[in-house]
């Protein structure tokens, strides 16, 4: 299987963190997503394990919030010693309400509105990731305005081309995200932001892209940022007192992709790094990352049920899912490929289906060319494994479509961490 989290009963049912998933949707109903609380913890528990080995107390990850934020996230986070970042007021007020402390939030966002800041100062965010100048003048006003000094991070584009998917990459000079390295205007960036007595500068954010297997990636980042946090302190006397180098790591989505060795990339990160700031003669900043797809991504799976099988003789066949781009739009977005497995029965014979939502978009397909049972009939349940990040996320109400529940798997039970929405909930802001 995909993930050691997904297996098959005697009988050919799925199971997913050991409990079935036609049981669970029979129970729950569909379209179901399902997340694996112990899968999630043990992200978690990796990344903090990895930091402590290769920076000992100089290094924290960062939960990235746009990946899965939900209440029930944020107390795993809290419970786990994470620190996260968010992207929104939605997303800081989601972390508080389940009782995150906000000194540990990290703000991030390249169009933070003055509600937005003014919002982030009043519920005391530990640090602003400042994306352009404008948004400096904004936050060093409002800071100064509260009689703060807020602590801030500059983001910095280094530059690089991650060889990864181009919706997902934020590296390159010209993406909408910081202030680039090469024309110059990083450095005048670093210089407006040190005149501001409002703000604590306390260091630089990159962020090259997400979905990154490749292994020199960081450090590729890194050789550009050393030499830029050099030049800052030989010119300005600037010491760099933390690097943050953003999110990235790569999952599995289906078998062809490779696994990447998480841990045993920190290591050589931490090594590069280190060996780069003696060469510099810096200090060794603290060591901040963003990991979100890479902690939730395998802790979820959705389950559909097979609403109408159209078979057009020498075309092609369609499952069509109660389901759809509402609650999964990456392939209509990216073209994102999925593992996608039968949960009632394994096949003795099986056919080709594109699997189709419901809405009424003819770009409304989960995935292409996947393999079911020939049989597959309406009633049937259909798993789409990997689907913990950017699915309920990135959920519409396309259609007046409700969103599906999150339902989470844990020591061998399930709970409801957010419900199912009615027909009720979606008119409720409707006057």
């Amino acid at each position: 299987m995909l993930s050691d989290n997904i297996t098959r009963a005697p009988d050919g049912s799925l199971c997913f963190a050991g409990q079935s998933v036609p049981v669970l949707a029979k129970k729950h109903g569909t379209p179901l997503y399902l997340m694996d609380e112990e899968r999630i913890r043990a992200n978690c528990r990796m990344y903090l394990d990895a930091f402590r080995k290769a920076f000992g107390d100089r290094a924290l990850p960062l939960y990235a919030g746009k990946a899965a934020s939900f209440k029930q996230m944020y107390r795993i986070m809290a419970s786990m010693g994470m620190g996260v970042e968010a992207v929104s007021m939605g997303e800081i007020y989601t972390a508080l309400s389940a009782g995150y402390p906000a000194e540990t939030v990290y703000f991030h966002g390249d169009g933070k509105t003055e509600a937005d800041i003014r919002f982030a100062m009043e519920v005391g965010v530990g640090c602003v990731i400042v994306d352009n100048e404008h948004e400096l003048e904004l936050v060093s006003a409002e800071a100064a305005a509260r009689g703060l000094r807020q602590k801030v991070l500059l983001r910095i584009t280094p530059g690089i081309d991650p060889h990864t998917y181009e919706a997902v990459n934020t590296g390159t000079v010209d993406v909408k995200f910081g202030v680039p390295l090469e024309t110059g205007q990083a450095f005048r960036f670093v210089q407006q932001a040190l005149a501001l007595p409002a703000l604590d500068v306390a260091g630089l954010h990159c962020h090259v892209g997400s979905m990154v297997f490749d292994e020199d990636v960081f450090e590729r980042t890194i050789d550009i940022m050393v030499g830029f946090m050099a030049c800052l302190y030989r010119t300005l006397g600037f010491v760099t007192r933390e690097l943050d180098v953003g999110g990235g790591y790569g999952v599995r989505y289906t078998e062809e992709d490779k696994q990447a060795d998480i841990p045993a990339r920190i290591a050589a990160v931490a090594t590069h790094l280190k060996r780069l700031c003696t060469e510099a003669e810096l200090p060794l900043p603290f060591f901040l990352m963003e990991p979100g797809r890479s902690i939730v991504a395998d802790a979820g799976m959705t389950v559909y049920t097979v609403s109408t099988i159209k078979h057009i003789p020498g075309f092609k066949r369609y499952a069509i899912v109660d389901g759809g781009m509402g609650d999964n739009p990456r392939y209509c977005l990216y073209g994102s490929k999925y593992t996608v497995l039968h949960a009632d029965r394994e096949a003795d014979e099986t056919a080709v289906f594109d699997l189709a939502g419901r809405c009424c978009e003819s770009g409304d397909i989960l995935q292409p060319a996947v393999a079911l049972p020939a049989d597959t009939c309406p009633g049937d349940h259909i798993a789409v494994c990997t689907t913990g990040a950017y699915n309920y996320s990135m959920a519409s109400n396309y259609n007046r479509l409700g969103r599906p529940p999150v339902v989470m798997l844990r020591d061998g039970g399930a709970f409801t961490a957010v419900l199912r929405e009615s027909v009720e909930d979606i008119c409720a802001l409707d006057l």
